[in-house]
């Protein structure tokens, strides 16, 4: 009985680790209204269009800090995108120019300077568990 559970636990062991925890502490959150909308990419093709995020998560906010802890994505390259969604319509509301008028953040803390970024400027892999803080700007 013994053997049959120590077989068991080594197995549980494989398919754990073939999903790592991923941990993303989100920082400079300035008021606690609405959610944190983050979209989980794995390819250039799709990368922040509508819709085509491999994941999608909502935070609620209610501090300055948020953490979001994923345990469902397989080992791979990834690139995440997000915005605070202050009033809550569900969307990244822009300027007349196409420039967020909420906070928003990429992995790397990739800073966009004249456009959005390419997927290649915020991918990482994940391959362990890992943890991630992503600052929103402004």
């Amino acid at each position: 009985m013994n053997t049959l559970f120590f077989y068991f636990s080594i197995l549980l062991g494989f398919l754990a680790s073939d999903k790592p925890k991923l941990t993303i502490n989100i920082q400079n959150i300035e008021s606690i209204q609405g959610k944190i909308i983050i979209g989980i990419y794995s390819a250039e093709e799709g990368w922040l269009e509508k819709d085509s995020e491999i994941r999608h998560y909502r935070v609620l906010v209610s501090k300055n800090t948020e953490q979001l802890i994923i345990t469902d994505l397989p080992k791979g390259d990834y690139a995440i995108s997000m915005y605070h969604d202050e009033n809550s319509d569900g969307i990244c509301n822009l300027n007349f120019i196409g420039i967020p008028k909420e906070s928003y953040g990429f992995s790397n803390n990739f800073k966009p300077k004249f456009s959005a970024p390419k997927f290649k400027d915020c991918k990482f892999s994940l391959s362990e568990d890992q943890e991630m803080s992503i600052k929103l700007v402004d």
